[in-house]
């Protein structure tokens, strides 16, 4: 495998499982220095990764958590190249069953998070004149999904956040996309009941649902040099799911 990232460091908030993991082991795998940046289980995917990687203790609703993590990284490394806003929860409801200790969970958690992360990366990024941010949205933020008004509410937002970001930072040499997963096998989906997710296999053109591998191949290119002439927008991850409803 190319090496890409290089000597990069790169930040992945919510990196301790699922896509955040792969995500980790394929930026390291790529050369980049990686942060394990999640609320638990950093420091045992971090031993995992080797010496090229750094756990941090990091809940991206807190702001002077985020701000202290920011600097602990740049304390180790002197600087930050990338950013993955992977963080992310569900709290599934229809709107009629949905409690507003639910809607303010994972409006802090997948939208204000991503805010929280972006602002404080960012000022480093913007002083070097280099860097580049990958924000997780999904497809559903795109076409919406049944008992999901918090989730899809936060995956629309950060679509819009990029949008604003890859204007106000493309000019100053950082570049903000962000990707739209479709149905990817990890521990949130595997609360889902079977039917449905046979529902959606069947329903995606490219016939399996998705590997976290397949999403961290994604934010890898987005971040390399690969992609210096990408801004602001938003790469379906899906294997067809959109064209396929």
């Amino acid at each position: 495998m190319s090496k890409r990232l290089e000597n990069r460091v790169v930040i992945v908030t919510g990196g301790a499982r699922g896509i955040g993991r792969a995500t980790c082991v394929r930026l390291v795998e790529e050369g980049a220095n990686v942060v394990v940046a999640d609320r638990a289980g950093a420091e045992e995917t971090a031993r995992s990764l080797g010496a090229g990687a750094m756990a941090l203790a990091l809940d991206v609703t807190d702001v002077d958590n985020v701000k202290a993590g920011v600097e602990a990284v740049l304390a180790r490394w002197g600087k930050i190249d990338g950013l993955v806003n992977n963080a992310g929860i569900t709290r599934d409801a229809s709107l009629l069953k949905t409690s507003d200790e639910a809607w303010d969970a994972v409006i802090a958690v997948n939208l204000t998070g991503t805010f929280n992360m972006t602002r404080a990366v960012a000022s480093h990024m913007v002083a070097r004149k280099t860097g580049a941010i990958v924000n997780a949205s999904s497809i559903v933020g795109l076409h919406g999904n049944f008992g999901q008004s918090n989730y899809v509410a936060t995956k629309a937002g950060v679509i819009g956040l990029t949008k604003v970001w890859a204007r106000e930072l493309g000019r100053k040499g950082v570049r903000v996309n962000c990707i739209a997963p479709g149905f990817i096998q990890t521990e949130m989906t595997a609360a889902m009941p079977p039917d449905i997710l046979s529902s959606m296999k069947d329903r995606t053109p490219i016939g399996r649902l998705g590997q976290p591998e397949d999403v961290a191949a994604a934010y890898a290119f987005l971040l390399s040099d690969d992609a210096s002439f990408i801004n602001g927008q938003v790469l379906g991850v899906d294997g067809g799911l959109v064209i396929g409803t």
